[in-house]
């Protein structure tokens, strides 16, 4: 995958990295039993991994504190492949909708809007 940095640079990922990371993020979905918040924490524990929750990473864009309707959009664009992303297309793909409603409304309860989703 080639992305764009915030500051117009380059960056890629080998397939190997990036499906580890998708068949990661499907693993933890599938093993999470829990209801509300804590369904909210575990199903974004891997959204973490390249979001950094505290806005602190320059190359991928904060989502902690996005308005929940924004970042439903932003999945649900990514879920239908109208937003290409090889990684989040894989990722939203094995979510319910029900799990990106709750992956939005708890990420948008982490802090004020920093970035656009």
């Amino acid at each position: 995958m080639t992305g764009k940095l915030r500051d117009g640079g380059a960056m890629s990922m080998r397939p190997v990295a990036r499906s580890a990371i998708a068949a990661g993020f499907v693993l933890l979905v599938s093993q999470s039993g829990a209801a509300g918040a804590d369904q909210g924490a575990q199903l974004t524990a891997a959204c973490a991994s390249c979001h950094r929750l505290d806005g602190r990473d320059m190359a991928i864009p904060p989502i902690a504190g996005v308005d929940q309707d924004k970042l439903v959009s932003a999945m649900q664009a990514f879920k239908s492949g109208e937003r290409p992303s090889q990684i989040m297309n894989i990722i939203v793909r094995s979510l319910t909708d029900e799990e990106v409603a709750t992956v939005a409304r708890y990420l948008s309860t982490l802090g004020k809007e920093t970035a656009q989703p």
